[in-house]
């Protein structure tokens, strides 16, 4: 099961810039130009006024732990134990992720705890934002 490759986004139009981004190592989002509102997952407008003025900005690449669960079954890509994870990033939206850089276990994965971004290059196309615990 090793050597099987885990299933990967395809991209679109208006998911290009992020997968862009993560290629480059910098985790993009977008944000409202008329209500200021970052959010997540990419979209030609804004989720909160559904305005078609947005910008695409840099995120820091920290977040928090907002949830989780700690898969104990292996499926093609992903080794059990492993955690499916949705982090809270410090700019507001949430993103459903996999944490890396620790043990899979309740004990190491704490909610709130801090988290950084890290990238895993999957293939030339597509290199995807893991989150593993803060250094900081």
């Amino acid at each position: 099961m090793k050597d099987q490759k885990r299933p990967l986004p395809v991209p679109t139009p208006e998911t290009a810039h992020f997968w862009e981004g993560t290629r480059q190592g910098e985790l993009r989002l977008q944000r409202c130009v008329h209500c200021a509102h970052a959010y997540f997952p990419p979209r030609p407008f804004c989720p909160k006024c559904s305005s078609a003025e947005i910008e695409t900005f840099a995120a820091s690449g920290r977040a928090s732990l907002y949830s989780y669960v700690i898969s104990q079954r292996s499926i093609p890509g992903f080794e059990a134990p492993y955690a499916i994870a949705v982090v809270q990033l410090e700019e507001g939206p949430r993103m459903m992720t996999n944490i890396t850089g620790c043990a899979q276990t309740p004990e190491a994965l704490r909610l709130d705890m801090l988290l950084e971004v890290a990238f895993a290059k999957q293939n030339e196309e597509i290199t995807l934002p893991l989150f593993k615990p803060s250094e900081a």
